[in-house]
């Protein structure tokens, strides 16, 4: 009996034992233990929630809103995201058959991947990107097509796009993502209606994570939905628009027929979200609708300081139009294996950054700015000196 017992982690799902934990969120704890280090790893906002949120969820509380809410979403919760989509991208959705609501955009892309592929089913994805899409993929049995952007300027072009169906004429389903992370680049609207007129030949979902919408510096957000509604399943939600991340509300639309069966999946994985976090989102998409502004003012300031700080500093990175992202190559002076030289940033220079292979992109580092515009300036500063540091050594 004691034998069995030690050979029991041997017996768990083959691809969780190989996936381990989020390398992304074990180097940010790991970089926490570092005294007086200035990070800007993980992308979450620093600002509050507003306090009419905040009172919205105390008030709910207060309602002894403790029972199991509709799976779906509170009526509340999804008549207000139904208006918040139709007053800011001009999307119309029917809140009572077309819009759900999960457990952050984490869930929504685990259900969605879940309900549209079938083990051995091919799915597109753009590098570099979010890791979870690939790993959900995986997961459920799916086979992933990356497809390198970095050359393009971090878009997939129409003529990518193309050969990558030729190549592929099973795909079942694309992932694009505007803004991304963890380039900042957005999609313009030229762009995207490039796209969707090549991926309207073809039966293909689109997976368009849009979270970051709210957060664009230099023109209008553009939605793929807007383009291809009949084949979009759309991700959004309150977490970087109204800083709230930690109430964990996302949302999915599309097409009824989509939805009613990414909503199965949805049930049986979590078959509600907790009354008070959507009572806080159903205000945040209502009476907060807004409230994004005041902190994409905020973010574009740093945004501008970073770029004027970053090209003097002679670093080179993708131009970030959308999210709270730079994607900086590494300079050729530098230690080229991503995790060492993040490693060697936060213990010599103690500013903590991610390096883009762990987003599918070799050579290159994201720094958040997701902080404040005084830490960035301290982080730039110690940035400087090691930069000036390394250059002299060689």
């Amino acid at each position: 009996m004691p034998e069995i017992r030690k050979n029991l982690d041997r017996m768990t799902n083959t691809f969780v034992q190989a996936a381990g934990p989020s390398e992304i969120l074990a180097l940010n704890q790991e970089f926490k233990s570092i005294d007086d280090i200035v990070l800007l790893t993980v992308g979450e906002p620093d600002f509050n929630t507003p306090e009419h949120i905040k009172q919205a969820a105390i008030a709910d509380i207060a309602a002894n809103d403790s029972h199991y809410a509709p799976s779906n979403g509170t009526a509340d919760l999804l008549q207000n995201a139904a208006t918040f989509l139709k007053h800011h991208y001009q999307l119309d959705y029917d809140p009572k058959s077309e819009i759900l609501a999960t457990l952050g955009v984490t869930e929504a892309i685990n259900v969605s991947i879940k309900a549209i592929l079938n083990p051995g089913d091919e799915i597109i994805i753009p590098e570099p990107t979010f890791p979870v899409y690939a790993l959900a993929a995986k997961a459920f049995g799916a086979k992933v097509i990356h497809v390198p952007t970095a050359a393009d300027g971090f878009i997939l072009t129409v003529a990518k796009l193309t050969q990558t169906l030729i190549d592929h004429p099973q795909a079942k389903a694309i992932v694009l993502t505007t803004p991304g992370n963890p380039t900042g680049v957005s999609y313009t609207e030229e762009q995207i209606q490039s796209l969707a007129q090549v991926l309207k030949q073809h039966n293909v979902f689109v997976i368009s994570d849009e979270i970051y919408s709210e957060l664009t510096y230099d023109r209008p957000h553009a939605s793929f939905a807007k383009a291809l509604p009949e084949q979009t399943i759309l991700f959004n939600g309150v977490s970087k628009s109204h800083a709230m991340t930690g109430y964990r509300v996302g949302i999915i639309a599309g097409p009824h027929a989509l939805i009613s069966q990414i909503a199965v999946v949805h049930q049986l994985i979590t078959t509600t979200l907790p009354g008070v976090t959507m009572a806080a989102a159903a205000e945040a998409f209502g009476a907060g609708e807004n409230d994004a502004e005041s902190m994409r003012i905020a973010y574009k300031k740093r945004r501008d300081y970073l770029i004027e700080s970053f090209t003097k500093l002679g670093l080179s990175f993708a131009y970030p139009d959308g999210a709270f992202y730079f994607f900086v190559k590494i300079p050729a002076y530098l230690q080229q294996d991503g995790f060492k030289l993040a490693r060697q940033i936060a213990k010599e220079a103690k500013v903590g950054v991610t390096p883009g292979v762990a987003f599918g992109q070799s050579g290159y580092l994201r720094f958040s700015y997701a902080t404040s515009l005084e830490k960035l300036q301290i982080a730039v500063s110690r940035l400087a000196g090691f930069l000036q540091a390394e250059k002299q050594a060689k």
